[in-house]
């Protein structure tokens, strides 16, 4: 079957970030606490700007050093106050640490702790502390500390890091990871390593984050897709000054690395004596530049990723979810890489259907780079004609065969409507994958098509309407990348 063209090459990557770590553990005498910024077991992000990363290559690399692993996971207290939830599963930060521990425990690794960070005596936070210690799982507090993260003195000292719980692991490399930013990952690390040297145990700290990748030009591609990836935290690449100094070597970090650095640096002297760093890029392990084998298609990649994020920005500010600010700053970028809305490239297709049969519309870009088209009929939505028409495709099935027959369909409508209360009788995605699977017992063409639908992880999608959460949930579980309009249907206020 066709797939994209590689720009990363996924191996090299795998042995060569192993062995980094592996040499930045003996530096510091064997025993390392590594934050792991950004998503362990599926960073689609990379993967859809470096074609060739795979999304779970953060965990097949740290297979490589699987006997000397232990997990901890750090939970903001404050988080879990809010009921924050992770964006692009809809889950609960809670729900995803349970299920952080699971996708560990399945791939071999040792959960060794939860730490609640900013622990102060909420009820909430408390609830969910039994309920991990229930499941048998060990749990650490972590306080708020006063003056933090500028009254080092305090901060450095029993009343500050001295006052947290310590977790006690004796594994060469302690990783720390969480289920979202702003968790207090660093300030677990740095709170063991003050444990640590108090004891008499040699033991570093390391960062790592895939992006902005240090060793790329501060305006490449990849690291403007990291801005637009983050447009919400307001993140802002730039040159690593400390770095700069220190080696004349031009770096590239970020804002809130580099504003932080120089307290960081005075922790690391008020712990160990001296800092082991000179700069925020001396502190990260990431090797990931150094993997990219084909610029010019990882350059191509992230331009879709961007204009990507600009119509995801568009959706959430129609959704009152953002005051804009975040979608403006996409289309800057969208300027500077000489981007528009239309440089999508299945955005002009559906658009035309759309105005041609005055209905809902939508198009897919194939691996191959073949583009179809959808359209709204008595019987379907336009996404869910969409994926039969993919289906067809892929298969080679003539397109006037019915792969699901219209008295299949039309039962499923009647139990949508007059049973269960439907208003709209079209079939979802998920229906109509359920009814092609039964379709596909007795019917060769059918089973054919079932068996194309893996094919269709990786293409892209927009639909000129906003499409029910059923639809987008199941975009999603098949890995087909959605964009739509930021509409409704016609005379419509609320979309299910």
């Amino acid at each position: 079957m066709f797939m994209k063209n590689l720009g990363f090459d996924n191996q090299k990557y795998v042995e060569m970030q192993s062995k980094h770590i592996r040499d930045r553990i003996n530096r510091f005498g064997g025993k390392l606490y590594l934050e792991f910024g950004g998503k362990l077991f599926d960073d689609h992000h990379a993967s859809r700007i470096m074609p060739g990363f795979e999304p779970d290559s953060k965990i097949r690399m740290l297979k490589e050093l699987k006997n000397q692993v232990d997990i901890v996971i750090a939970v903001s207290s404050e988080d879990i106050e809010k009921n924050k939830v992770r964006g692009d599963l809809g889950i609960p930060y809670t729900t995803d640490t349970l299920r952080l521990i699971d996708e560990f425990r399945n791939e071999g690794f040792h959960v060794g702790s939860i730490v609640l960070t900013k622990y102060a005596g909420q009820k909430v936070v408390q609830l969910f502390k039994q309920q991990l210690e229930h499941l048998g799982l060990t749990v650490y507090l972590h306080y708020p500390i006063e003056g933090y993260p500028y009254d080092i003195p305090t901060i450095v000292s029993d009343n500050g890091y001295g006052k947290n719980e310590f977790i006690e692991s004796d594994a060469p490399l302690i990783v720390v990871t969480a289920p979202g930013p702003g968790s207090g990952k660093m300030a677990v690390c740095l709170s063991q390593l003050y444990h640590e040297h108090k004891n008499g145990v040699a033991a570093g700290y390391a960062k790592f984050e895939t992006f902005p990748i240090w060793n790329l030009p501060l305006r490449h591609p990849v690291n403007l897709a990291y801005e637009a990836a983050t447009a919400d935290l307001n993140d802002m690449n730039m040159i690593d000054p400390f770095h700069l100094e220190a080696y004349g070597e031009t770096t590239v970090n970020y804002n809130r690395d580099v504003e932080i650095f120089p307290v960081l640096k005075t922790m690391f002297e008020g712990i160990l004596g001296t800092s082991p760093y000179q700069s925020p890029t001396d502190m990260g392990v990431n090797m990931a530049g150094n993997c990219i084998i084909d610029d010019a298609v990882v350059k191509k990649a992230c331009c879709v990723e961007i204009v990507r994020r600009y119509y995801q920005e568009l959706y959430r500010h129609f959704r009152g979810l953002s005051d804009g600010r975040e979608m403006y700053k996409i289309e800057l970028l969208m300027k500077e890489l000489d981007l528009t809305p239309l440089s999508r490239n299945v955005v002009p297709p559906a658009l035309a259907l759309a105005e041609k049969t005055s209905a809902p519309a939508a198009a897919i870009e194939l691996l191959d780079g073949t583009i179809l088209t959808g359209k709204t009929s008595s019987l379907l939505g336009a996404a869910s004609a969409l994926l039969l028409n993919a289906l067809k495709h892929l298969a080679n099935i003539d397109d006037s065969i019915h792969l699901i027959a219209p008295t299949v369909i039309e039962p499923v409508q009647d139990l949508k409507v007059n049973v269960l209360g439907n208003k709209n009788p079209l079939l979802h995605i998920d229906e109509l994958l359920v009814a092609l699977s039964i379709c596909a017992v007795s019917d060769p063409n059918a089973k054919l098509a079932m068996d194309y639908l893996q094919h269709l992880r990786g293409a892209e999608v927009h639909s000129t309407v906003i499409l029910s959460q059923a639809d987008q949930d199941s975009f999603r579980r098949l890995g087909i990348r959605l964009t739509c309009d930021p509409k409704l249907e016609a005379d419509k206020v609320y979309q299910a």
